[in-house]
């Protein structure tokens, strides 16, 4: 069974292309402006949800653990994201703040890598990023029982019924556990695939305040 499951995946093609042409010849200073030009060509592109990224954390035993999240803005060098205080990832950076990002869209054979420093932009900016979803979304947010054993499928319907119940009748309530994240970067790197593998690679440093960067072999 292992070596028919080795022949599947050993015969699954991979970065064939066509992918479109990256100029390293003119990159920006700032790589948050060339992360938004390489979105925007993915959202031309018709990427299927090109704003969805890997967030890896690491727990209080050194664990690594990851998943995918929405990205909700970026500027000024940061990516946010929301999650609950509750949640296994915001206990992981409650712990430890440092994060790392990753988004793959394969169609364009492109991937940014970024590691930074999350940051709690605390509760009004939470309250706002909560109030601004659906009421399905943030009555499951207002369960705050993300991650935690679940006994059947009524127990959360309840749950979610009577948070919906509460936002019905409130439509200004949060939950104080919500929070949205900033990401601080300290380093990016933006991969553009090559069919022969030959991959381009171009990677960012902060250093006091000042970007720079440099290419790095495939």
């Amino acid at each position: 069974m292992s070596t028919q499951s080795s022949n599947i995946l050993r015969g699954l093609k991979a970065l064939s292309g066509p992918f479109p042409t990256w100029d390293t010849q003119s990159l920006p200073e700032n790589p948050t402006e060339l992360f938004l030009d390489w979105m925007k060509l993915a959202i031309e592109m018709k990427v299927k949800e090109p704003h969805a990224m890997t967030i890896s954390t690491v727990d209080s035993d050194g664990f690594p653990d990851a998943r995918v999240l929405i990205i909700k803005e970026a500027k000024d060098d940061s990516f946010y994201f929301a999650t609950g205080l509750e949640s296994q990832k915001g206990q992981h950076i409650q712990h430890n703040p440092k994060v790392a990002l990753t988004f793959y869209w394969p169609e364009l054979g492109r991937q940014i890598r970024i590691r930074g420093i999350a940051e709690d932009q605390g509760l009004e900016a939470g309250a706002i990023d909560l109030r601004r979803r659906s009421t399905i979304a943030r009555a499951v947010a207002m369960t705050e029982r993300q991650s935690q054993p679940l006994e059947n499928q009524e127990q959360l319907e309840q749950s979610i019924g009577m948070q919906e119940e509460k936002i019905h009748h409130d439509p200004d309530i949060v939950t104080p556990n919500w929070r949205l994240f900033a990401v601080h970067a300290q380093e990016i790197e933006f991969w553009q695939a090559d069919p022969d593998r030959k991959h381009t690679r171009y990677q960012y440093i902060l250093h006091e305040g000042q970007w720079t960067h440099q290419q790095l072999w495939p």
